[in-house]
């Protein structure tokens, strides 16, 4: 089996939409990545954004795993982040090196763009995530909060 990883561009917009299913499947999670899909306009603004990293894996030109991540430019220093934000793998296809394959690659335009660092979150009722995780980095004990949007005088 030949893994190829690419990261998406201008006139992906399929392939963007082919990772969203699969990460609507991998996430068992299809109102988040399958309702209210962006037109094509909106797909082809974002594919444009370099501070926007897609990344595929791909399989004899199909999707198998996929990951998005995003570049934070800081203001303390003249450097940057890269926040993870979604890594899948399809089923069929785990346990062969993909996430690795594509969180390597990550790690390769990170040290290109000049970004000190690459951070990621994982569920605790994720287990494969966090081992995946541990192996490539160093963990941290942090707590997460979304905190929702508040209209103003609301």
């Amino acid at each position: 089996m030949s893994v190829a990883i690419r990261r998406l561009g201008s006139g992906d917009i399929a392939a963007l939409r082919d990772l969203n299913a699969l990460y609507a499947d991998a996430f068992d999670d299809p109102q988040t990545y399958r309702r209210d899909t962006p037109d094509d306009a909106w797909l082809t603004r974002q594919l444009d954004k370099d501070a926007i990293i897609l990344l595929v894996a791909e399989v004899e030109g199909r999707i198998v795993g996929g990951l998005t991540a995003y570049e934070l430019p800081k203001l303390e220093a003249a450097r940057s982040e890269i926040y993870l934000y979604d890594l899948a793998v399809d089923a069929r296809f785990r346990r062969r090196g993909i996430a690795t394959a594509l969180i390597a690659e990550l790690q390769h335009i990170a040290a290109d763009t000049g970004a000190w660092a690459v951070f990621v979150q994982a569920d605790h009722v994720d287990p494969p995530a966090i081992a995946l995780y541990t192996k490539l980095g160093v963990r941290e004990e942090v707590l997460h909060f979304d905190l929702p949007p508040r209209p103003r005088g609301g």
